[in-house]
């Protein structure tokens, strides 16, 4: 009888993305409702009743861009952390502001930042960009060929709202928040992701012009064409019931039970928003986490600024749910368990 050979090689164990350490970025600039008052027909208590902001950072320093915010976030993350600049492998940058339409702005955050032995790149999916790039920054790392990639979502949201629009322009801010992931064979980590796209939501929410289809010309920039412009009722509606079921389908999927999610971070588009999704999901809005009246709706930085202002009531094996909703349309849930956080050597 022939002997059984053991494996030298750890069998069916999953390397899996851990967040270690966050950073986070926003401008000294406050736009509050009141001076949104001196600006268009709005008052402070008509923002507050139908959206829950208050105030919003604006991206003031003509000199700065998406990418600079971006580049903050990262220093902020490593400052955090024990971490240096040259060990990290690669940047994704989730933006739908990018500094400019050609080149890509991670290039400029890896240079902005002192990344120097990293590569990157930019994915836009609005709102929800910032989850698409954890997924794909989690693919890296479970494909055992990176050890430390950075996920940013940024916006200076100020570059393509009307001031003059009153819809539109009390909503937005700018600002930028990173992740770090590593490997992990632990069971914390991103576990799970479900993403959702419906291209005949893009009529709803888009900037018309300054693509290929509608180039930039006197034309456009004449009739406002580079500034966002919504049907905010059909955005209210789509993003309530995407963002509750992709949730619930996740919970489904992965077994769990809403009373064993110790923390839902949706998307900082509405407060109203954000409350229907928790009431559909049954979760009580103390386990939500909402920043949203002091920063508005900053899109792809909505999430990891969340992640930054609540880092510390977050322990070790919680289970967190992710979700978020926006142009394309664009949306999806993550469920991760949260890690350990590394911290500054002394």
């Amino acid at each position: 009888m022939r002997n059984k050979k053991t494996s030298p090689y750890k069998m069916n164990i999953r390397t899996k993305a851990v967040i270690t350490s966050i950073g986070g970025y926003v401008p000294e600039t406050i736009l509050d409702n009141k001076t949104l008052e001196k600006m268009v027909d709005t008052s402070d208590e008509w923002i507050q009743s139908r959206t829950g902001i208050k105030e919003r950072r604006i991206l003031t320093d003509k000199t700065l861009a998406t990418s600079d915010m971006a580049a903050f976030s990262i220093q902020n993350l490593l400052e955090n952390s024990d971490v240096k600049a040259e060990e990290i492998d690669c940047v994704i940058l989730a933006t739908s502001t990018p500094d400019h339409v050609l080149a890509p702005s991670a290039s400029l955050v890896c240079e902005k930042a002192g990344l120097k032995k990293a590569w990157g790149f930019d994915l836009n999916a609005a709102c929800s960009g910032f989850l698409y790039a954890l997924s794909v920054g989690a693919s890296l790392i479970e494909s055992n060929r990176y050890k430390k990639v950075i996920v940013v979502g940024a916006d200076q949201m100020s570059a393509i709202v009307n001031y003059e629009d009153r819809n539109t322009c009390i909503l937005f801010g700018d600002g930028a928040g990173a992740v770090l992931l590593e490997p992990t064979e632990d069971t914390v980590g991103l576990t799970d992701s479900i993403f959702r796209t419906d291209g005949s939501g893009t009529q709803y929410l888009s900037v018309p012009a300054g693509g290929s289809l509608i180039p930039g010309s006197e034309e456009t920039v004449a009739k406002k064409q580079h500034y966002i412009h919504q049907d905010g009722r059909i955005i209210f509606k789509n993003a309530i019931n995407a963002m509750s079921n992709v949730c619930q389908e996740i919970m489904d999927k992965n077994k769990i039970l809403i009373d064993q999610v110790d923390w839902l971070i949706p998307h900082q588009a509405n407060l109203r928003i954000i409350q229907s999704v928790g009431e559909k999901l049954n979760i009580p809005i103390e386990k939500v986490k909402i920043n949203i009246q002091k920063y508005g709706n900053t899109t792809a930085a909505t999430i990891p600024l969340c992640l930054w202002d609540f880092k510390n009531d977050f322990k070790y094996g919680d289970k967190i749910l992710i979700t978020a909703f926006g142009a394309g349309f664009t949306w999806g849930s993550t469920y991760l368990q949260w890690g350990k956080m590394r911290e500054v050597s002394i």
